[in-house]
């Protein structure tokens, strides 16, 4: 294998790593949204007519 296909496949392998830890660690790190107190609250608004 020539230098210049090992310098791109490490560059390449390096890169998806660093891209992979980085969502990674955002997913781990990210609050989670709070939860509604009762499926009424999820339930669209009706207005009479």
């Amino acid at each position: 294998m020539e230098s210049s296909a090992l310098i791109m496949m490490i560059v390449v392998q390096l890169t998806f790593s660093a891209i992979t830890g980085y969502f990674f660690y955002k997913v781990l790190t990210t609050p989670s949204k709070p939860e509604p107190d009762s499926y009424t609250d999820n339930d669209p608004i009706e207005e009479n007519e």
